[in-house]
């Protein structure tokens, strides 16, 4: 549905803060180069602690990081084959979860009906992913397409991100083009505006036309001179992740990770087209990429985390203040995100929804019994913004 795109006040209810995720998506943990043959490494999927390990064939498993015996973590234990094996006793899990081997149990005895809990793993465009909702679901959602991943004409920089913030802090910062105001020392954008706004069940799609000027214009070969020049930006979120793109010169896919209600990561990949020939390039592609990286864009990112964990320190001061947001696209992404999380809740059982809520959020959550029935709270419900 498209909205409209008038700057005008809406008051924002909180709720949206203490939202946990839909974890029937798959979420992004490590990059794969982070994870070597026969390596185990700890990750969190909101809250949710997992062992990811790697078989000496390069095969990647994703087990629950907690040993069925003692709930001793699993990260801490050995690869063997492709098992994981507990540090405490030694028992070993295989692929499936199940308890394959205990190291002093009787030859030929039965063994326990010790069960890990397994989860779909992939490794994509240099990244590992996992899937922590119903496994059943996980053939049926796809990973975002990145076409530009193995286009040359194309030079890819990965960027970390790690927040302590909550997940929807950290995407209004990447939907709100409004923001250039910050970063008005390394002379970037100016005079943001929305051109059109649509919404859909789990998707926000925003078209900014933004102003450049200085240096970076001469960079990124948006002009020759540094003077004013002017893009369309295009912002594409589809539940959970972004991709956004400037018209002929770069295209950025950030995939988020909620780890917990305080904290954030991420792992994107920015595309540029250099205004250099292929053959300058390609020679130096591999130290000039965290040369790119490290002096141009960590310089901005590194504001716009100050900006997110102050939000975040400010929020747990005082949950129940109220704020005005003007930007109708952080509204309608406000309205995907909540929307999502019920949505999650309502398919789950009846029973588990408020336990859920609970655990993942804690008892200190402002929103009231009839919003975790699936109501929209104000502020996040559709309002005049719609046409």
């Amino acid at each position: 549905m498209e909205l409209e795109t008038t700057l005008r006040g809406h008051t924002v209810q909180n709720a949206v803060r203490e939202v946990g995720i839909n974890p029937n998506h798959w979420y992004p943990v490590s990059w794969a180069e982070d994870l070597k043959p026969g390596a185990v490494i700890p990750v969190k999927v909101w809250q949710q602690p997992i062992a990811v390990y790697r078989d000496v064939s390069g095969h990647l498993y994703a087990m629950e990081d907690a040993c069925p015996h003692k709930g001793v973590e699993m990260h801490k234990g050995q690869v063997k084959g492709d098992r994981l094996t507990c540090p405490y006793h030694g028992w070993e899990f295989d692929p499936t979860g199940n308890c394959a081997h205990i190291p002093y149990f009787p030859e030929g005895q039965k063994l326990p009906c010790a069960q890990a809990k397994v989860y779909p793993v992939k490794e994509r465009y240099g990244i590992i992913w996992v899937f922590p909702g119903d496994a059943a679901l996980a053939r049926e959602r796809s990973l975002p397409e990145v076409p530009e991943y193995d286009d040359p004409n194309y030079f890819m920089i990965p960027i970390p991100g790690h927040f302590k913030a909550h997940f929807s802090i950290c995407n209004e910062n990447t939907m709100d083009v409004f923001h250039g105001y910050l970063h008005e020392n390394l002379q970037g954008w100016f005079n943001p505006e929305l051109l059109k706004l649509k919404e859909s069940d789990d998707s926000i799609q925003a078209e900014y036309r933004v102003y450049y000027k200085g240096w970076i214009t001469k960079v990124l070969g948006l002009s020759t001179d540094g003077g004013v020049t002017t893009r369309q930006v295009s912002i594409h979120y589809q539940y959970p992740h972004y991709h956004s793109s400037m018209e002929g010169v770069s295209s950025l896919y950030l995939m988020r990770l909620p780890v917990g209600p305080q904290e954030t990561r991420s792992f994107s990949m920015l595309f540029l087209r250099l205004p250099f020939p292929q053959w300058l390039v390609n020679p130096i592609r591999k130290p000039l990429m965290p040369l790119i990286r490290e002096r141009f864009f960590m310089p901005f990112l590194m504001q716009d985390v100050e900006m997110m964990e102050s939000e975040q320190v400010n929020y747990n001061r005082n949950s129940k203040r109220r704020y005005v947001e003007i930007n109708p696209a952080i509204i309608a992404l406000q309205r995907v995100i909540y929307r999502q999380y019920t949505q999650f809740l309502q398919q789950s059982s009846p029973q588990s929804r408020l336990e859920t809520y609970q655990a993942k959020n804690g008892n200190g959550s402002s929103l009231s019994a009839e919003t975790e029935q699936g109501s929209v709270p104000t502020g996040i419900s559709v309002d005049s913004s719609r046409v």
